[in-house]
């Protein structure tokens, strides 16, 4: 597959739980946690997706992966819709989707030694021939880090970053095409985020590995990220190459997101955009534009339609009704 060749593709991706209620356990209605995202992702590069809590960025990695089911749209890996493969045959392509997940602790089996951890899967999938399976497991661990001796140790003997640095081993060994990074920095002291992202980032250039990397953190997206996309309440707003969108945001979401970004430099004055009111519930969203309920430039056409996601050149797409429509 060559650089410049989509590794996934989604479409029309909707993702709604139903809400139930009553003795009967009747459903009376859906969280719209994803409603409609597009995007995609070349081989070798990262996508990252920002925006607060809640406004899907999750459901999103984990549909994707199949761990939550669909309501409807594509997930094309390879050059194959996922979504509508079955569960037995979805077995083979496993290793080549991996996640990397927000809490190292809790997403590690602590009645396990670590080898064992990153090589369930590895002897699972037949990875590696028997003979050479603890040659690999060793091999993966000095890569990611991991000094040999811990191959016996279990992850309560381990801090926050060595733990996920498991976590990362254990995604490689199986030689993943995609990996998506749910917050995998989120719980770690600001030290040890850098030498974690440093990590990705090296692992990223040395094995061609290719990321959706999902954060809250700005910071974070900028250094690692070749594509951001900003997501409010279950939709994307905007998406643009970094640069583009630190440079030039456009929607008056992203502008408040950036605007909160600490500058580290006392003498700065920071032109703080605070955003009114709360986000509405994705399982009751506002008509027309979902944002214009705290949007400091909403116009009347914004309460009735939705705008529509458009390129406005250098591949910068967003989705407001401040920028011509048509």
């Amino acid at each position: 597959m060559m650089k410049d060749e989509n590794i996934l593709e989604v479409k029309n991706l909707v993702k709604h739980f139903p809400i139930k209620s009553g003795v009967l356990q009747r459903t009376v209605g859906h969280v719209k946690a994803v409603d409609g995202v597009s995007f995609s992702i070349k081989k070798g590069e990262t996508l990252g997706l920002v925006g607060e809590s809640g406004c899907g960025k999750t459901t999103i990695g984990r549909t994707i992966l199949r761990l939550t089911e669909p309501t409807k749209g594509e997930a094309i890996v390879n050059g194959v819709d996922i979504f509508q493969m079955k569960k037995s045959a979805l077995r083979p392509l496993r290793p080549k989707i991996q996640m990397i997940f927000q809490d190292p602790y809790s997403s590690l089996d602590p009645r396990m030694p670590v080898g064992e951890i990153i090589g369930e899967a590895v002897r699972e999938h037949n990875i590696v021939p028997k003979d050479q399976y603890r040659d690999y497991i060793l091999k993966i661990m000095k890569d990611c880090g991991l000094r040999p001796y811990y191959i016996d140790r279990y992850p309560h003997e381990f801090s926050g970053g060595q733990r996920q640095r498991i976590c990362i081993a254990r995604a490689l060994a199986l030689n993943p095409d995609l990996i998506v990074a749910d917050e995998p920095v989120s719980a770690l002291d600001v030290s040890i985020q850098a030498q974690v992202i440093n990590l990705m980032k090296d692992l990223q250039r040395d094995r061609g590995l290719t990321y959706l990397f999902i954060s809250h953190d700005l910071s974070v997206v900028e250094h690692i990220s070749d594509t951001v996309g900003v997501m409010y309440l279950g939709n994307l707003v905007e998406m643009a190459p970094k640069k583009e969108i630190f440079r030039t945001p456009m929607h008056p979401y992203t502008k408040a997101l950036l605007s909160a970004v600490p500058i580290p430099n006392p003498d700065m004055k920071m032109n703080r955009t605070i955003l009114q009111g709360d986000i509405p519930s994705p399982a009751n969203p506002p008509s027309g534009c979902k944002f214009h309920t705290r949007c400091p430039h909403a116009m009347e056409i914004c309460k009735a339609q939705a705008p529509i996601f458009k390129d406005y050149g250098n591949n910068h797409q967003v989705a407001c009704h401040l920028y011509d429509q048509k």
